[in-house]
Parts: C-alpha cells; structure tokens; sequence
C-alpha cells in the first residue's frame, strides 16, 4: 500500500544563519534537507513538501524598495513575491532531489506547482495585522505610504515604523486535484509553499490575490487532511518539542497525545511565533482523523520516523 505524508520544511532547511543567505548557500542547505527526505522516499513513502519562504520574500522586498528609490523601478506586490519564491524554491528543492533520486537509483520524480490558497475575505485577522514585512521605513514615508497606498504600518519597538500585514487562516487549496493527480503518479511535489499565494474569491468565484502572509505550518496541515495523509511531519530546528524550553527545567516530549498537547498548550509552554502553530496543525490533521504527526530536525527525519528520536504526536 502507497504511505503519503507531507512534510513542512522550516526556514532553517534553507537559511542555516545570517552568515548565509545567497542564493547558492540556500540552494546547498536545500541539498541537504533533500537527502534526508530522500531517505524517507527511499522507505517507500510518497511525499508532498510545503516549505518557508520569510526569508525570501524579504530579500525580494527590500530589492524591490531599492529598485523603486534608486531606479524608479515599479515595486512588487506581496503575493507576487509568494509566487516568486515558490518557483525559485521550488526549482531548488526539486533539482536537489532529482540529482538525489539519481544518485541512488531511484526512479523517482519531482516537480513544483504554483499554488493559490484561498483565505476568508473576512478573516479577523485583516482587521488587525500584525505580520512585518519589508523594510524599515522613517515615520513621515510610513505615514505617507499608508494614506497613498492604504498600508497598515507600525512603530517597531524603536528601529523605524514598517508595514504590517494580515495572517488570515488558509481555507482552501485551490490546484489541490493537480496535486493530488501528481502524488497518484508517484511524483514527489512540491506544493503550499509560503504557505500558499493567499487569494479570496468574489461572488463570481473570480480570484484575487490579496497582501496576507498565511503560515505555511496552517497550509501544509490544511494540505495533509485534504489528501487524507497518513503522516504529517513537520521538519524544524530542533530535534524534539521540549515543555519550558531553554528553562533550566526544560525536558523533551517523546509522545504525546492531542488531549496533551492541549493542555500543555494552556499551560503556555509553546511560544505564539516558533512551536505553537506548529503544535496547533498537528492537532487539526489528527482530529481530522490523521493517524500520527512527527516534529522534529532535517537531518534526524530518518531516525524519527523509526521511533528513535522526535516529538510524536498520537490521537487521544
């Protein structure tokens, strides 16, 4: 029988520190990330990848503002910058593959689809962004910017005013029967990444892509029960999820189940802008009947999914 999981790759499988951000140090992280999912693929499993793109879409940003000062250049739209990254992105993650596949004799495919996801038009979250994006600005362009564009913009905690988005909640994956005719295939894809090109549709089912940001881990475990997954790995920078974390009390989680993590969740032990949302798309994928979610590192997929090492995540 065909396994399908997906996985939700961080922006530490792309940008490894700040003393490495090119293009080709992104493309060799990408390299590395790609052999250990490799290795999955290798056990038999078929995978769609959903990956970060904050990075990204910031440089394109601030290319973007320095283009536009210096060169009077048109400025990019933000969900352009999505569909900008997903291509590089992607184009990076399934060369890697391709060349992994064929180093170790697999005949195995993987390609990347552009992908649009639709938000609620309605969301709360458009009434009160909160998500930075671009550069910093001085207050006088921040509040010009804002009355001749409409931006939402804010004073940040001392280094300059900058804009701020909306991070409204993914609906609805709109090329998901493309995806799921390429997993039936077999072929590796590359999908919701950034979280997916946030769009809302009009009365007419017309659709428009608006300035949000949409958590890729919300998007990927959106993904997962759209496919009927059978795992949901979400790949980070740690190894296991740890309760008080960087505590001198803190202790790693091996299992634990929905009821669980609920409750460690009221407890306050999962940060809002690091664990937590990865801890809140682990619980909709099992109680909408997934079977089992993995957090943990690249480079210890493998163990984890022989129950060495990694968070587990279980009904119950």
């Amino acid at each position: 029988m065909r396994k399908l999981a997906v996985i939700a790759i961080g922006g530490n499988s792309l940008i490894k520190d700040e003393t490495r951000v090119t293009v080709q140090d992104q493309y060799e992280a990408a390299k590395e990330t790609c052999y250990h999912i490799a290795d999955m693929i290798e056990q038999g499993w078929t995978v769609a990848i959903g990956h970060g793109n904050g990075p990204q879409v910031g440089f394109i940003l601030r290319r973007s503002e320095i283009a536009h000062k210096v060169a009077g250049m048109h400025e990019v739209p933000l969900d352009v910058c999505g569909a900008d990254t997903q291509g590089a992105i992607g184009y990076a993650l399934q060369q890697n593959l391709q060349n992994e596949f064929r180093r170790r004799g697999l005949k195995k495919q993987a390609a990347t689809v552009v992908t649009q996801v639709v938000v609620d038009r309605n969301d709360p979250s458009f009434k009160n962004p909160t998500k930075p994006i671009g550069g910093f600005m001085t207050e006088e362009e921040a509040k010009r910017r804002a009355q001749e564009e409409g931006w939402v913009v804010v004073e940040d905690a001392g280094r300059g005013w900058r804009r701020v988005v909306a991070s409204p909640l993914p609906q609805r994956i709109v090329e998901l029967d493309v995806v799921k005719m390429l997993l039936d295939a077999g072929i590796i894809t590359i999908t919701v990444g950034g979280g997916g090109i946030p769009v809302i549709e009009d009365e007419n089912g017309n659709l428009k892509g608006v300035a949000a940001v949409i958590d890729k881990d919300y998007a990927a475990s959106l993904l997962a029960r759209s496919i009927n997954a059978d795992l949901f790995l979400i790949s980070t920078a740690v190894e296991k999820v740890y309760l008080n974390y960087r505590k001198p009390d803190q202790r790693p989680i091996d299992v634990m189940t929905v009821s669980e993590a609920k409750r460690y969740i009221a407890e306050g032990h999962f940060a809002k802008g690091s664990m937590l949302p990865k801890i809140e798309a682990c619980i909709w994928f099992l109680e909408a009947g997934g079977k089992e979610a993995i957090i943990t590192s690249p480079e210890n997929i493998a163990r984890a999914l022989r129950g060495e090492t990694g968070t587990r995540i279980i009904p119950g």
